[in-house]
């Protein structure tokens, strides 16, 4: 276990001086006692403010309104299972045998809530300016404007947008599947482009995210 904490260490750049914290945060709570439940509420409060300083500090001219709307691009479940998935995150969570069976280790929002959950554990282990520096450290691409610009915009966004600019009709969007127990269900969706001889399917936790990833895969054969 602490040649794989190593691993991780040295892929977030942060050296903990107390594992047991790294251990905690790692832990979901299907693992019920000693989970990273707490540690995510403190980590999502430190996130907030670290991104929305940044943003305040790096984009002078903006409003309250898009500032916010930036950081919610910054923050939400999907930024934070990319940068986890970056880490490679999935190999090291500590999950329960039913987490463990249903796939839990690659679901965005398990992933998400332990990115939090170790923001929370380097602010212990260290101070917040460690830990600010860390963070922006992690974000630093996230948080220029050109990538912001595209991320602010989801998939079906882009997608609705390319095929509205040359005149074809919007996407189709069907589950086609509704799979696992009622605490942890899987939603597959189709999503159709007739007009280009384009289909795709995304699975997700939930059906907008389905929508999202199946429009994210018609975007990629698009652009192929």
């Amino acid at each position: 276990m602490k040649n794989k904490f190593q691993s991780l260490m040295k892929q977030l750049q942060y050296q903990f001086k107390d594992e047991n914290l790294l251990l905690s945060a790692l832990k979901h709570r299907s693992m019920q006692e000693d989970n990273n439940e707490r540690l995510e509420f403190l980590g999502d409060g430190i996130l907030n403010f670290i991104i929305g300083e940044a943003l305040f500090h790096r984009y002078p001219y903006e409003k309250e309104g898009e500032l916010s709307r930036l950081r919610s691009v910054l923050v939400r479940e999907a930024t934070l299972a990319s940068l986890a998935k970056e880490f490679n995150l999935s190999e090291f969570l500590i999950l329960g045998p039913g987490e463990l069976k249903s796939g839990g280790a690659k679901r965005n929002s398990i992933l998400a809530d332990a990115m939090e959950a170790i923001i929370g554990a380097l602010f212990l282990d260290s101070n917040f300016e460690t830990c600010r520096e860390c963070v922006l450290r992690w974000y630093e691409t996230r948080l220029s404007s050109s990538v912001l610009g595209d991320a602010s915009k989801d998939s079906k966004s882009f997608l609705q947008e390319y095929l509205q600019s040359r005149k074809m009709r919007i996407p189709k969007y069907e589950i086609i599947e509704v799979a696992g127990q009622p605490h942890a269900q899987l939603f597959q969706v189709k999503c159709e482009i007739p007009e280009l001889n384009l289909s795709a399917k995304g699975v997700a936790t939930s059906r907008r995210q389905a929508e999202q990833e199946a429009a994210k895969l018609i975007l990629e054969k698009i652009k192929q």
